[in-house]
C-alpha cells in the first residue's frame, strides 16, 4: 500500500511529503488524517528543530481538497472533513518547529491554505498560488480568509480570493508572501525540481542554529502577538522571554560567545 505521507528525518530535519503525485496530492480523509498524526508525533520530538512540507512529483504542491471523494460525501460528512482539515491546519501552524512550505508546483485552494499556515515559503518559479473556492461555490474553509489576509493584508487578500486569479510565484515574492523563489530548472520526468528540497534543506539548518527553545518561543511570540494592540504584544513577548531565563540553552549561548565557539543546544 502507498505511503500517503512519506517522513523523512535526518536531524535536525524532518521532511513531510504528500504522496498522491497521482491526483496532485490532493488532501483526501487518509492523508489528512496521516499528517494530524505526523504534527502530534512532531510536535513532541525534540531533535526534529525544522519541518519542511513538499509534494511529490512534478505536477503540484497540492490541488487542495480531493473532489473526487468530497463528490460522494453527504453533507455532515461534508462538516466533518471540514472540521479535520481545519484541525491539519491549526497543527502545522502550531508545530513548536518553524515549518517551511517547499511548494514544488502549483497550490490550488487547500493547498494554498497549507502553504500559509506554514511559517515560510519556497517556491520554483514555474508554480502558482490560487484560492479557487469562489468558482465552485464555496470559500475557504481551512483558513484562507483568515491567514492570507494577516500575511499580506485585507486589500490584497480579497483582490485574490474575490477573483480566484493564480497568484505567480515572481509576484507572490513581491508582496512578500514567499519568502525565496527558485529559477525555472528541468526536472526529470516525475519529479520535483532538484534544486527546491536542497534550498530547503539549507535554509532549514541556517534556522536550526538557533536555540529550539528560543525559536519556540519567537515563533509564538510573533503569532500570538501579532493582532494585539502593542501594549498587549509587549507583555506577551516579555512573558515569552522570561521563561527561557533559567533554560540551559541561554547558559550554553552565553558560554559558546564568552568561548567564541559554537552553541551546542539541546532543547533544554
Amino acid at each position: 500500500m502507498t505511503e500517503l505521507l512519506m517522513i523523512e528525518k535526518d536531524s535536525p530535519i524532518a521532511v513531510l511529503t504528500l504522496n498522491r503525485p497521482q491526483v496532485m496530492n490532493s488532501l483526501n480523509r487518509a492523508l489528512l488524517q496521516a499528517m494530524l498524526e505526523a504534527c502530534a508525533e512532531l510536535s513532541k520530538d525534540k531533535q526534529t528543530r525544522v519541518v519542511i512540507i513538499t509534494g511529490a512529483g512534478s505536477k503540484a504542491f497540492c490541488a487542495g481538497a480531493d473532489l473526487a471523494e468530497r463528490k460522494g460525501m453527504t453533507e455532515g460528512e461534508v462538516l466533518d472533513y471540514l472540521n479535520l482539515i481545519q484541525q491539519v491546519m491549526l497543527a502545522v501552524e502550531n508545530l513548536p518547529q518553524p515549518t517551511i512550505a517547499a511548494i514544488n508546483g502549483p497550490a490550488f485552494g487547500g493547498g494554498t491554505e497549507l502553504a500559509l499556515a506554514c511559517d515560510l515559503r519556497i517556491m520554483i518559479a514555474e508554480a502558482s498560488l490560487r484560492l479557487t473556492e469562489v468558482k465552485l461555490g464555496i470559500i475557504p474553509g481551512a483558513g484562507g480568509t483568515q491567514r492570507l489576509p494577516r500575511l499580506i493584508g485585507k486589500s490584497r487578500a480579497k483582490e485574490l480570493i474575490l477573483t480566484a486569479r493564480p497568484l505567480p510565484a515572481k509576484e507572490a515574492a513581491e508582496i512578500g508572501l514567499v519568502h525565496r523563489v527558485l529559477p525555472s530548472a528541468e526536472p526529470k520526468e516525475g519529479e520535483s525540481n532538484p534544486e527546491l528540497l536542497t534550498r530547503a534543506r539549507t535554509w532549514a539548518r541556517e534556522i536550526a542554529t538557533g536555540a529550539p527553545l528560543a525559536l519556540a518561543q519567537a515563533k509564538k511570540a510573533i503569532d500570538q502577538g501579532s493582532d494585539r494592540d502593542l501594549t498587549a504584544g509587549l507583555a506577551l513577548e516579555t512573558r515569552f522571554y522570561l521563561q527561557l531565563l533559567n533554560t540551559k540553552d541561554r547558559l550554553e549561548g552565553l558560554a559558546a560567545f564568552a568561548e567564541k565557539r559554537q552553541p551546542e543546544y539541546r532543547g533544554e
